[in-house]
Protein backbone atom coordinates (compact mmCIF):
# COMPACT_ATOMS: atom_id res chain seq x y z
CA UNK A 1 0.00 0.00 0.00
CA UNK A 2 1.42 3.37 -1.05
CA UNK A 3 1.06 7.20 0.57
CA UNK A 4 -2.29 8.57 -1.11
CA UNK A 5 -1.33 10.90 -3.72
CA UNK A 6 -2.17 14.22 -3.85
CA UNK A 7 -4.75 15.38 -6.67
CA UNK A 8 -3.76 17.72 -9.57
CA UNK A 9 -5.87 20.23 -8.80
CA UNK A 10 -4.99 22.82 -5.75
CA UNK A 11 -6.95 25.55 -5.15
CA UNK A 12 -4.49 28.36 -5.80
CA UNK A 13 -0.39 27.60 -6.65
CA UNK A 14 2.16 26.97 -4.11
CA UNK A 15 3.98 30.32 -4.86
CA UNK A 16 7.67 30.18 -5.87
CA UNK A 17 10.54 32.67 -6.32
CA UNK A 18 13.55 33.94 -5.88
CA UNK A 19 12.88 38.08 -3.73
CA UNK A 20 10.72 37.21 -0.42
CA UNK A 21 6.84 35.63 0.73
CA UNK A 22 4.72 36.05 3.06
CA UNK A 23 1.24 34.26 4.02
CA UNK A 24 -1.31 35.33 6.01
CA UNK A 25 -4.76 34.68 7.26
CA UNK A 26 -5.87 37.85 6.00
CA UNK A 27 -5.12 39.48 2.83
CA UNK A 28 -4.09 43.36 3.97
CA UNK A 29 -1.52 41.51 6.26
CA UNK A 30 0.18 39.45 3.50
CA UNK A 31 -0.09 42.49 1.20
CA UNK A 32 1.61 44.80 4.05
CA UNK A 33 4.14 42.18 4.50
CA UNK A 34 4.82 41.96 1.17
CA UNK A 35 5.27 45.80 0.47
CA UNK A 36 7.29 45.87 3.60
CA UNK A 37 9.74 43.25 1.59
CA UNK A 38 9.71 45.51 -1.73
CA UNK A 39 10.56 48.43 0.35
CA UNK A 40 13.67 46.79 1.51
CA UNK A 41 12.64 45.72 4.73
CA UNK A 42 13.61 42.27 5.76
CA UNK A 43 11.50 39.24 7.14
CA UNK A 44 11.06 40.96 10.22
CA UNK A 45 10.17 44.07 9.41
CA UNK A 46 7.74 42.42 7.32
CA UNK A 47 6.08 39.84 9.71
CA UNK A 48 5.76 43.00 12.30
CA UNK A 49 4.07 45.52 9.62
CA UNK A 50 1.91 42.78 8.76
CA UNK A 51 1.07 41.88 13.02
CA UNK A 52 -0.25 45.34 13.81
CA UNK A 53 -1.89 45.10 10.63
CA UNK A 54 -4.01 42.34 12.04
CA UNK A 55 -4.71 44.19 15.03
CA UNK A 56 -6.91 46.38 12.88
CA UNK A 57 -8.32 43.74 10.38
CA UNK A 58 -8.86 40.57 12.56
CA UNK A 59 -10.35 42.15 15.88
CA UNK A 60 -12.41 39.26 16.26
CA UNK A 61 -9.26 36.87 16.16
CA UNK A 62 -6.34 39.48 17.93
CA UNK A 63 -5.72 42.43 19.23
CA UNK A 64 -3.13 44.60 21.19
CA UNK A 65 -4.21 43.78 24.66
CA UNK A 66 -3.34 39.78 23.50
CA UNK A 67 -0.44 37.76 22.95
CA UNK A 68 1.88 35.59 20.56
CA UNK A 69 4.54 33.36 19.96
CA UNK A 70 6.36 33.15 17.54
CA UNK A 71 9.56 30.83 15.91
CA UNK A 72 12.21 31.78 13.93
CA UNK A 73 16.00 31.39 12.42
CA UNK A 74 18.06 34.18 11.12
CA UNK A 75 19.75 34.32 7.73
CA UNK A 76 23.02 34.25 9.90
CA UNK A 77 22.58 31.30 11.70
CA UNK A 78 19.82 29.04 9.89
CA UNK A 79 20.36 25.99 11.62
CA UNK A 80 19.26 27.50 15.13
CA UNK A 81 15.25 27.94 16.21
CA UNK A 82 14.49 30.55 18.37
CA UNK A 83 11.06 31.35 20.32
CA UNK A 84 9.88 34.84 20.39
CA UNK A 85 8.51 34.92 23.83
CA UNK A 86 5.18 37.41 23.99
CA UNK A 87 2.94 35.53 26.07
CA UNK A 88 2.50 37.77 29.27
CA UNK A 89 2.09 36.13 32.94
CA UNK A 90 -0.63 35.91 35.45
CA UNK A 91 -0.39 39.62 37.47
CA UNK A 92 0.59 39.78 40.91
CA UNK A 93 -3.30 39.75 42.17
CA UNK A 94 -4.37 36.50 40.41
CA UNK A 95 -3.97 34.16 43.22
CA UNK A 96 -6.31 31.09 43.39
CA UNK A 97 -7.66 32.41 46.70
CA UNK A 98 -8.66 36.09 45.22
CA UNK A 99 -10.23 34.00 42.72
CA UNK A 100 -12.19 31.68 44.70
CA UNK A 101 -13.06 34.36 47.14
CA UNK A 102 -15.24 35.68 43.71
CA UNK A 103 -17.27 32.54 43.77
CA UNK A 104 -15.62 31.29 41.03
CA UNK A 105 -14.46 27.29 40.15
CA UNK A 106 -12.80 28.47 36.81
CA UNK A 107 -11.23 31.20 35.24
CA UNK A 108 -13.77 32.91 33.41
CA UNK A 109 -13.94 33.24 29.63
CA UNK A 110 -14.63 36.51 29.17
CA UNK A 111 -13.79 39.58 31.19
CA UNK A 112 -11.02 41.82 33.08
CA UNK A 113 -10.10 38.89 36.01
CA UNK A 114 -8.94 36.21 32.70
CA UNK A 115 -6.57 38.66 31.72
CA UNK A 116 -2.99 38.29 31.62
CA UNK A 117 -0.47 41.10 30.85
CA UNK A 118 -0.40 41.85 27.72
CA UNK A 119 2.53 40.33 25.60
CA UNK A 120 1.87 40.84 22.04
CA UNK A 121 3.10 44.66 21.21
CA UNK A 122 5.94 43.99 23.18
CA UNK A 123 7.08 41.00 21.64
CA UNK A 124 6.49 42.71 18.03
CA UNK A 125 8.67 45.33 19.12
CA UNK A 126 11.38 43.48 20.70
CA UNK A 127 11.46 41.52 17.28
CA UNK A 128 11.71 44.59 14.90
CA UNK A 129 14.30 46.28 17.26
CA UNK A 130 16.71 43.05 17.52
CA UNK A 131 16.52 41.45 13.93
CA UNK A 132 14.60 44.15 11.53
CA UNK A 133 16.20 47.29 9.87
CA UNK A 134 13.12 49.84 9.02
CA UNK A 135 12.41 52.51 11.70
CA UNK A 136 9.18 52.09 13.95
CA UNK A 137 7.19 55.03 12.22
CA UNK A 138 7.53 53.12 8.58
CA UNK A 139 6.91 49.51 10.22
CA UNK A 140 3.69 51.57 11.60
CA UNK A 141 2.25 53.27 9.10
CA UNK A 142 0.20 50.33 7.22
CA UNK A 143 -1.89 49.81 10.76
CA UNK A 144 -1.88 53.68 11.42
CA UNK A 145 -3.75 53.46 7.90
CA UNK A 146 -6.28 51.20 8.34
CA UNK A 147 -7.29 52.11 12.00
CA UNK A 148 -7.65 55.97 10.52
CA UNK A 149 -9.18 55.49 7.17
CA UNK A 150 -10.85 52.27 7.98
CA UNK A 151 -10.69 48.76 6.57
CA UNK A 152 -13.63 46.37 5.07
CA UNK A 153 -15.21 44.30 8.58
CA UNK A 154 -14.89 40.35 7.84
CA UNK A 155 -18.49 38.67 8.00
CA UNK A 156 -16.98 36.25 10.91
CA UNK A 157 -16.16 39.62 12.69
CA UNK A 158 -19.44 40.67 11.98
CA UNK A 159 -21.03 37.52 12.82
CA UNK A 160 -18.92 37.71 16.19
CA UNK A 161 -20.64 41.14 17.14
CA UNK A 162 -23.77 39.35 16.28
CA UNK A 163 -23.53 37.56 18.99
CA UNK A 164 -22.34 39.77 21.91
CA UNK A 165 -24.39 42.26 20.89
CA UNK A 166 -26.94 41.79 23.51
CA UNK A 167 -23.47 41.86 26.16
CA UNK A 168 -22.40 45.35 24.20
CA UNK A 169 -25.43 47.08 24.57
CA UNK A 170 -26.70 45.87 28.34
CA UNK A 171 -23.32 45.73 30.09
CA UNK A 172 -20.26 46.51 28.21
CA UNK A 173 -21.51 50.32 26.68
CA UNK A 174 -18.00 51.16 25.87
CA UNK A 175 -17.72 48.07 23.53
CA UNK A 176 -20.88 48.92 21.82
CA UNK A 177 -19.92 52.60 21.13
CA UNK A 178 -16.94 50.98 18.86
CA UNK A 179 -18.63 47.72 16.97
CA UNK A 180 -22.09 49.17 16.93
CA UNK A 181 -21.84 53.13 16.52
CA UNK A 182 -25.22 53.31 15.33
CA UNK A 183 -27.34 50.83 17.93
CA UNK A 184 -26.91 47.89 15.14
CA UNK A 185 -24.71 45.43 14.32
CA UNK A 186 -21.90 46.28 11.25
CA UNK A 187 -22.97 44.47 7.99
CA UNK A 188 -20.12 42.59 6.62
CA UNK A 189 -18.20 44.97 4.60
CA UNK A 190 -18.59 47.84 6.60
CA UNK A 191 -15.84 50.33 6.75
CA UNK A 192 -14.80 50.38 10.26
CA UNK A 193 -12.38 52.85 11.88
CA UNK A 194 -10.74 52.36 14.99
CA UNK A 195 -8.87 56.38 15.84
CA UNK A 196 -8.22 55.18 19.48
CA UNK A 197 -5.94 52.61 18.47
CA UNK A 198 -4.45 54.96 15.47
CA UNK A 199 -3.72 57.16 17.93
CA UNK A 200 -1.79 54.28 20.47
CA UNK A 201 0.07 53.61 17.66
CA UNK A 202 1.33 57.18 16.81
CA UNK A 203 1.88 57.94 20.82
CA UNK A 204 4.49 55.38 20.06
CA UNK A 205 5.91 57.03 17.03
CA UNK A 206 6.50 60.20 18.70
CA UNK A 207 7.88 58.68 21.96
CA UNK A 208 11.12 58.02 20.09
CA UNK A 209 11.07 61.67 18.66
CA UNK A 210 13.27 62.86 21.47
CA UNK A 211 15.94 60.24 19.84
CA UNK A 212 18.25 62.30 17.26
CA UNK A 213 20.90 59.69 16.42
CA UNK A 214 19.93 58.15 12.84
CA UNK A 215 22.01 55.00 13.33
CA UNK A 216 21.26 52.09 14.74
CA UNK A 217 21.68 53.02 17.99
CA UNK A 218 18.99 56.04 17.72
CA UNK A 219 16.87 53.25 16.20
CA UNK A 220 16.64 50.55 18.96
CA UNK A 221 16.57 53.63 21.12
CA UNK A 222 13.54 55.06 19.43
CA UNK A 223 11.67 51.58 19.86
CA UNK A 224 12.84 51.00 23.21
CA UNK A 225 11.12 54.61 24.08
CA UNK A 226 7.61 53.08 22.36
CA UNK A 227 7.84 49.98 24.73
CA UNK A 228 8.38 52.28 27.94
CA UNK A 229 4.81 54.39 26.56
CA UNK A 230 3.74 50.61 26.39
CA UNK A 231 4.57 49.62 29.67
CA UNK A 232 4.30 53.13 31.97
CA UNK A 233 2.17 55.43 30.02
CA UNK A 234 -1.55 55.55 28.86
CA UNK A 235 -2.05 51.96 27.56
CA UNK A 236 -1.19 50.42 31.43
CA UNK A 237 -2.77 53.25 33.30
CA UNK A 238 -6.28 53.54 31.31
CA UNK A 239 -6.60 49.69 31.08
CA UNK A 240 -5.79 49.37 34.99
CA UNK A 241 -7.90 51.80 35.85
CA UNK A 242 -10.66 50.99 33.46
CA UNK A 243 -11.33 47.57 34.29
CA UNK A 244 -10.44 48.48 38.18
CA UNK A 245 -14.50 48.96 37.91
CA UNK A 246 -16.74 46.07 38.54
CA UNK A 247 -18.46 44.61 35.25
CA UNK A 248 -19.63 41.49 33.52
CA UNK A 249 -18.00 38.42 33.15
CA UNK A 250 -18.55 35.28 30.77
CA UNK A 251 -19.88 33.34 34.46
CA UNK A 252 -22.85 35.75 34.56
CA UNK A 253 -21.75 37.84 37.56
CA UNK A 254 -19.55 41.05 37.84
CA UNK A 255 -15.84 41.30 39.12
CA UNK A 256 -13.29 43.91 39.03
CA UNK A 257 -10.19 42.86 37.33
CA UNK A 258 -6.70 42.40 39.42
CA UNK A 259 -4.20 43.94 36.70
CA UNK A 260 -2.30 47.15 37.69
CA UNK A 261 0.39 49.17 36.11
CA UNK A 262 3.07 47.40 37.65
CA UNK A 263 2.19 44.16 36.07
CA UNK A 264 2.89 46.08 32.70
CA UNK A 265 5.77 47.73 33.74
CA UNK A 266 7.16 44.66 34.69
CA UNK A 267 6.72 42.54 31.65
CA UNK A 268 9.53 41.90 29.18
CA UNK A 269 9.17 39.94 25.81
CA UNK A 270 12.27 38.05 24.46
CA UNK A 271 13.34 35.02 23.31
CA UNK A 272 13.83 31.34 24.06
CA UNK A 273 15.75 28.09 23.30
CA UNK A 274 13.07 25.73 20.98
CA UNK A 275 12.19 22.89 21.45
CA UNK A 276 12.93 20.03 19.25
CA UNK A 277 12.29 16.41 17.79
CA UNK A 278 13.57 14.45 15.25
CA UNK A 279 10.98 13.12 12.26
CA UNK A 280 12.07 11.15 8.95
CA UNK A 281 14.71 13.13 8.44
CA UNK A 282 13.83 16.62 9.41
CA UNK A 283 13.74 18.58 13.39
CA UNK A 284 10.74 20.16 13.82
CA UNK A 285 10.86 22.94 16.49
CA UNK A 286 8.70 24.64 18.91
CA UNK A 287 7.97 26.52 21.92
CA UNK A 288 8.36 25.17 25.66
CA UNK A 289 6.25 23.82 27.95
CA UNK A 290 4.54 26.90 28.84
CA UNK A 291 2.24 26.41 24.85
CA UNK A 292 0.80 22.76 23.72
CA UNK A 293 3.70 22.71 21.31
CA UNK A 294 5.66 19.91 23.03
CA UNK A 295 2.47 17.93 22.45
CA UNK A 296 3.30 18.03 18.68
CA UNK A 297 7.00 17.02 19.09
CA UNK A 298 5.75 13.98 21.36
CA UNK A 299 2.84 13.18 18.51
CA UNK A 300 5.52 13.14 16.01
CA UNK A 301 8.24 10.88 17.75
CA UNK A 302 4.87 8.60 18.50
CA UNK A 303 4.50 8.20 14.60
CA UNK A 304 7.97 8.35 13.67
CA UNK A 305 8.82 4.61 13.43
CA UNK A 306 5.23 3.70 11.86
CA UNK A 307 4.81 2.43 8.58
CA UNK A 308 4.14 5.17 5.87
CA UNK A 309 0.88 3.62 5.18
CA UNK A 310 -0.40 3.81 8.88
CA UNK A 311 0.59 7.12 8.70
CA UNK A 312 -1.68 8.29 5.79
CA UNK A 313 -4.72 10.85 6.74
CA UNK A 314 -6.67 9.91 3.61
CA UNK A 315 -7.57 6.33 4.84
CA UNK A 316 -9.14 5.33 7.74
CA UNK A 317 -6.42 3.74 8.94
CA UNK A 318 -4.29 6.58 8.89
CA UNK A 319 -6.86 9.03 10.19
CA UNK A 320 -7.59 6.33 13.22
CA UNK A 321 -3.70 6.42 13.86
CA UNK A 322 -3.35 10.19 14.09
CA UNK A 323 -6.39 10.76 16.08
CA UNK A 324 -5.53 8.28 18.95
CA UNK A 325 -2.27 9.91 18.92
CA UNK A 326 -3.60 13.44 19.20
CA UNK A 327 -6.26 12.26 22.04
CA UNK A 328 -3.29 10.58 23.69
CA UNK A 329 -0.91 13.67 23.47
CA UNK A 330 -3.20 16.24 24.47
CA UNK A 331 -3.89 14.39 27.58
CA UNK A 332 -0.76 14.44 28.52
CA UNK A 333 -0.55 18.33 27.49
CA UNK A 334 -2.77 18.78 30.10
CA UNK A 335 -1.86 16.33 32.84
CA UNK A 336 1.86 17.42 32.74
CA UNK A 337 2.70 20.90 30.77
CA UNK A 338 2.60 24.21 32.44
CA UNK A 339 4.97 27.22 32.79
CA UNK A 340 7.95 25.93 34.32
CA UNK A 341 7.47 22.11 33.46
CA UNK A 342 10.24 19.53 32.28
CA UNK A 343 10.23 18.22 28.74
CA UNK A 344 12.64 15.14 28.97
CA UNK A 345 10.96 12.66 29.81
CA UNK A 346 7.80 13.65 28.14
CA UNK A 347 10.00 12.95 25.19
CA UNK A 348 12.18 10.76 25.70
CA UNK A 349 12.28 7.37 24.23
CA UNK A 350 10.77 5.08 26.97
CA UNK A 351 7.69 7.07 27.27
CA UNK A 352 7.05 7.88 23.83
CA UNK A 353 7.08 3.56 22.90
CA UNK A 354 5.00 3.45 25.85
CA UNK A 355 2.49 5.67 23.90
CA UNK A 356 2.85 4.01 20.90
CA UNK A 357 1.59 0.59 22.29
CA UNK A 358 -1.66 2.36 23.53
CA UNK A 359 -2.89 3.41 20.07
CA UNK A 360 -5.62 0.41 19.82
CA UNK A 361 -7.43 -0.96 16.46
CA UNK A 362 -10.07 0.95 17.74
CA UNK A 363 -11.35 4.85 19.05
CA UNK A 364 -10.56 4.86 23.41
CA UNK A 365 -13.25 6.79 25.21
CA UNK A 366 -11.24 7.22 27.95
CA UNK A 367 -8.77 10.21 29.28
CA UNK A 368 -5.81 8.58 29.12
CA UNK A 369 -2.31 10.99 30.13
CA UNK A 370 0.20 9.27 31.37
CA UNK A 371 2.47 9.10 33.87
CA UNK A 372 5.92 10.37 33.66
CA UNK A 373 8.63 8.68 36.11
CA UNK A 374 6.70 8.62 39.29
CA UNK A 375 5.20 11.56 38.11
CA UNK A 376 1.48 11.39 38.51
CA UNK A 377 -0.53 13.89 35.83
CA UNK A 378 -2.78 16.44 36.60
CA UNK A 379 -6.69 15.14 36.15
CA UNK A 380 -8.60 18.09 35.58
CA UNK A 381 -12.43 17.64 36.04
CA UNK A 382 -14.06 16.11 32.96
CA UNK A 383 -17.34 18.22 32.17
CA UNK A 384 -19.03 16.80 29.33
CA UNK A 385 -21.65 19.92 28.31
CA UNK A 386 -22.44 18.78 25.09
CA UNK A 387 -24.26 21.96 24.18
CA UNK A 388 -20.74 23.61 24.63
CA UNK A 389 -18.61 21.26 22.12
CA UNK A 390 -16.39 22.98 19.96
CA UNK A 391 -17.45 24.59 16.45
CA UNK A 392 -16.29 23.07 13.13
CA UNK A 393 -15.20 26.47 12.36
CA UNK A 394 -15.36 29.71 13.75
CA UNK A 395 -15.18 29.65 17.94
CA UNK A 396 -18.31 29.43 19.67
CA UNK A 397 -19.33 32.93 21.31
CA UNK A 398 -22.15 33.17 23.46
CA UNK A 399 -24.18 36.18 24.69
CA UNK A 400 -21.79 36.06 27.65
CA UNK A 401 -18.96 36.64 25.59
CA UNK A 402 -17.38 33.21 26.18
CA UNK A 403 -15.37 31.78 23.50
CA UNK A 404 -13.09 28.85 22.78
CA UNK A 405 -11.35 30.91 21.28
CA UNK A 406 -9.05 31.17 17.55
CA UNK A 407 -6.46 33.48 16.24
CA UNK A 408 -4.78 34.46 13.31
CA UNK A 409 -1.21 33.51 12.02
CA UNK A 410 1.56 34.85 9.77
CA UNK A 411 4.60 33.81 8.05
CA UNK A 412 6.92 35.70 6.34
CA UNK A 413 11.26 34.26 4.52
CA UNK A 414 13.22 36.78 2.54
CA UNK A 415 15.92 36.51 0.04
CA UNK A 416 18.11 36.47 2.54
CA UNK A 417 17.42 33.51 4.51
CA UNK A 418 15.75 34.85 7.37
CA UNK A 419 12.17 33.11 7.98
CA UNK A 420 9.77 33.69 10.69
CA UNK A 421 6.37 32.02 11.50
CA UNK A 422 4.36 33.90 14.73
CA UNK A 423 0.51 33.52 15.95
CA UNK A 424 -0.99 36.03 17.80
CA UNK A 425 -3.88 36.21 19.38
CA UNK A 426 -6.07 37.33 22.44
CA UNK A 427 -7.60 40.90 22.79
CA UNK A 428 -10.51 39.46 21.02
CA UNK A 429 -13.18 42.22 20.48
CA UNK A 430 -16.16 40.00 22.65
CA UNK A 431 -12.55 39.19 25.92
CA UNK A 432 -13.79 42.03 27.56
CA UNK A 433 -14.85 45.79 27.55
CA UNK A 434 -13.10 48.35 25.53
CA UNK A 435 -10.86 50.68 26.90
CA UNK A 436 -12.60 53.90 25.28
CA UNK A 437 -8.85 55.72 25.50
CA UNK A 438 -7.40 52.37 23.57
CA UNK A 439 -9.75 50.94 21.41
CA UNK A 440 -9.21 47.58 22.10
CA UNK A 441 -9.95 45.12 25.33
CA UNK A 442 -7.31 43.07 26.79
CA UNK A 443 -7.26 39.63 26.38
CA UNK A 444 -8.38 36.21 28.57
CA UNK A 445 -5.59 33.87 28.38
CA UNK A 446 -5.56 32.82 31.67
CA UNK A 447 -8.89 31.17 31.66
CA UNK A 448 -6.51 28.46 30.49
CA UNK A 449 -5.02 28.17 34.28
CA UNK A 450 -6.49 25.85 36.70
CA UNK A 451 -7.81 27.10 40.33
CA UNK A 452 -6.25 24.08 41.61
CA UNK A 453 -2.70 24.35 42.70
CA UNK A 454 -1.69 20.55 41.88
CA UNK A 455 -2.10 21.37 38.04
CA UNK A 456 1.41 22.07 36.35
CA UNK A 457 -0.75 25.06 34.95
CA UNK A 458 -2.25 26.29 37.62
CA UNK A 459 -3.10 30.01 38.25
CA UNK A 460 -0.08 31.67 39.75
CA UNK A 461 1.09 35.15 40.20
CA UNK A 462 3.88 35.62 37.85
CA UNK A 463 2.86 32.71 35.58
CA UNK A 464 2.59 32.08 32.06
CA UNK A 465 -0.67 30.28 31.32
CA UNK A 466 -0.39 27.37 29.52
CA UNK A 467 -1.22 28.42 25.85
CA UNK A 468 -2.84 27.09 22.78
CA UNK A 469 -0.70 29.22 20.45
CA UNK A 470 1.91 27.13 18.46
CA UNK A 471 3.81 27.62 15.54
CA UNK A 472 6.22 25.74 13.80
CA UNK A 473 9.34 25.70 12.46
CA UNK A 474 10.75 22.68 10.33
CA UNK A 475 15.03 22.25 9.82
CA UNK A 476 16.44 20.01 7.41
CA UNK A 477 20.44 19.59 6.68
CA UNK A 478 21.13 21.54 9.65
CA UNK A 479 19.07 25.13 8.26
CA UNK A 480 15.45 25.86 8.58
CA UNK A 481 13.34 25.08 5.39
CA UNK A 482 9.62 25.80 6.34
CA UNK A 483 7.66 28.04 8.73
CA UNK A 484 4.05 27.36 9.35
CA UNK A 485 1.45 27.73 11.49
CA UNK A 486 -2.93 28.15 12.01
CA UNK A 487 -5.47 29.62 14.17
CA UNK A 488 -7.87 26.82 15.92
CA UNK A 489 -7.36 26.97 19.80
CA UNK A 490 -7.02 23.16 20.04
CA UNK A 491 -7.02 22.35 16.90
CA UNK A 492 -3.66 24.13 15.93
CA UNK A 493 -1.23 21.30 16.57
CA UNK A 494 -4.25 18.58 15.74
CA UNK A 495 -4.38 20.82 12.32
CA UNK A 496 -0.75 20.69 11.18
CA UNK A 497 -0.01 17.43 12.10
CA UNK A 498 -1.84 15.71 8.95
CA UNK A 499 -0.14 18.62 7.07
CA UNK A 500 3.53 17.71 8.49
CA UNK A 501 2.76 14.17 7.94
CA UNK A 502 1.97 14.82 3.87
CA UNK A 503 4.88 16.93 3.09
CA UNK A 504 6.99 14.98 5.49
CA UNK A 505 6.38 11.36 4.44
CA UNK A 506 3.70 11.72 1.12
CA UNK A 507 5.67 14.08 -0.31
CA UNK A 508 3.13 16.58 -0.86
CA UNK A 509 3.55 20.35 -1.64
CA UNK A 510 2.90 23.08 1.05
CA UNK A 511 -0.26 24.23 -0.98
CA UNK A 512 -1.75 20.42 -1.46
CA UNK A 513 -1.00 19.52 2.60
CA UNK A 514 -3.30 22.82 3.09
CA UNK A 515 -6.20 21.91 0.38
CA UNK A 516 -5.97 18.55 1.79
CA UNK A 517 -9.30 17.43 3.62
CA UNK A 518 -8.30 17.25 7.20
CA UNK A 519 -10.09 16.10 11.01
CA UNK A 520 -9.89 16.75 14.67
CA UNK A 521 -10.37 15.41 18.11
CA UNK A 522 -12.56 17.30 20.51
CA UNK A 523 -12.13 14.36 22.86
CA UNK A 524 -9.83 16.43 25.18
CA UNK A 525 -10.04 18.64 27.97
CA UNK A 526 -11.09 22.30 26.13
CA UNK A 527 -8.35 24.74 26.97
CA UNK A 528 -11.24 27.70 27.07
CA UNK A 529 -13.74 28.32 29.68
CA UNK A 530 -15.74 26.01 30.48
CA UNK A 531 -13.43 23.47 30.00
CA UNK A 532 -15.55 20.79 28.56
CA UNK A 533 -14.42 17.29 27.38
CA UNK A 534 -15.96 14.71 24.74
CA UNK A 535 -14.77 11.26 24.98
CA UNK A 536 -14.57 10.27 21.13
CA UNK A 537 -15.65 13.23 19.14
CA UNK A 538 -13.84 13.87 16.35
CA UNK A 539 -14.77 16.48 13.37
CA UNK A 540 -13.78 15.43 9.91
CA UNK A 541 -14.00 17.18 6.45
CA UNK A 542 -16.65 15.54 4.06
CA UNK A 543 -13.73 15.35 1.16
CA UNK A 544 -12.24 12.49 3.68
CA UNK A 545 -14.68 10.62 1.57
CA UNK A 546 -17.56 8.30 2.59
CA UNK A 547 -15.57 5.03 2.78
CA UNK A 548 -13.00 6.51 5.05
CA UNK A 549 -15.82 8.21 7.42
CA UNK A 550 -17.51 5.31 7.93
CA UNK A 551 -14.40 3.39 8.25
CA UNK A 552 -13.76 5.48 11.62
CA UNK A 553 -17.32 5.68 12.92
CA UNK A 554 -17.38 1.57 12.68
CA UNK A 555 -13.99 2.35 14.77
CA UNK A 556 -16.03 3.54 17.44
CA UNK A 557 -15.45 7.11 16.81
CA UNK A 558 -17.86 10.17 17.31
CA UNK A 559 -17.79 11.19 13.91
CA UNK A 560 -18.99 14.79 13.09
CA UNK A 561 -19.30 16.07 9.35
CA UNK A 562 -18.02 19.53 9.02
CA UNK A 563 -18.67 20.27 5.56
CA UNK A 564 -16.57 19.91 2.66
CA UNK A 565 -14.15 22.89 3.46
CA UNK A 566 -14.40 23.61 6.90
CA UNK A 567 -11.49 22.66 8.93
CA UNK A 568 -7.51 23.94 9.19
CA UNK A 569 -6.41 27.32 8.35
CA UNK A 570 -3.01 26.47 7.80
CA UNK A 571 -0.45 29.01 5.96
CA UNK A 572 3.48 28.47 5.55
CA UNK A 573 6.44 29.90 3.54
CA UNK A 574 9.58 28.06 2.47
CA UNK A 575 13.23 28.07 1.53
CA UNK A 576 14.07 25.63 -1.80
CA UNK A 577 18.19 25.94 -1.06
CA UNK A 578 18.93 23.19 -3.99
CA UNK A 579 16.50 25.83 -6.35
CA UNK A 580 17.83 28.73 -4.74
CA UNK A 581 13.98 29.83 -4.47
CA UNK A 582 11.74 30.78 -1.47
CA UNK A 583 7.83 29.46 -1.58
CA UNK A 584 4.69 30.55 -0.21
CA UNK A 585 1.37 28.54 0.48
CA UNK A 586 -2.24 29.91 2.10
CA UNK A 587 -5.11 28.32 3.22
CA UNK A 588 -8.36 28.44 0.71
CA UNK A 589 -10.73 27.90 3.88
CA UNK A 590 -12.97 31.27 4.47
CA UNK A 591 -11.69 32.91 1.16
CA UNK A 592 -9.70 35.41 3.28
CA UNK A 593 -6.05 33.98 3.77
CA UNK A 594 -3.54 35.01 1.00
CA UNK A 595 -0.19 34.20 -0.17
CA UNK A 596 2.06 36.85 -1.66
CA UNK A 597 5.64 37.18 -3.29
CA UNK A 598 8.15 36.99 -5.98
Amino acid sequence: MTFTPPPAFTTRPTLEGSFGMAASTHWLATATAQAVLERGGNAFDAVVAGGFVLHVVEPHLNGPGGDLVGIFATAENPGTPVVLMGQGPAPAGATIEHYRAEGLDLVPGAGGLAAAVPGAVDAWLVLLRDHGTCELAEILSYAIHYAREGAPLLAQAAATIGRVADLFQEHWPTSAELWMPDGEVPAAGTIVRNPAYAAVLESFVHAGHAVRDDGPVGRAARIDAARTEWKTGLVAGAASDFLSRPHRHSTGGDHAAVITREDFAGFDAGYEDAATAAFRGHVVAKAGAWTQGPALLEALRILDPLPDEQLDPSTELGAHTLLETIKLVLADRDGHLGDGAPLDALLSDAFVAQRRDEIGDTAAHEWRPGTLAGREPFRPPLRTDAAALPGSQEPTIARTGETRGDTCHIDVVDRWGNIVAVTPSGGWLQSSPVIPELGFPLGTRLQMMWLDPSSPGALRPGARPRTTLTPTLVLRGGRAVMALGTPGGDQQEQWQLPALVRMLVGGYTAQQAIDAPTFHSIALVDSFWPRTWHPAGAFVEDRLGDDVIAGLARRGHAVVRAGDWALGRISAVGIDAARGTVWAAANPRGMQGYAAGR
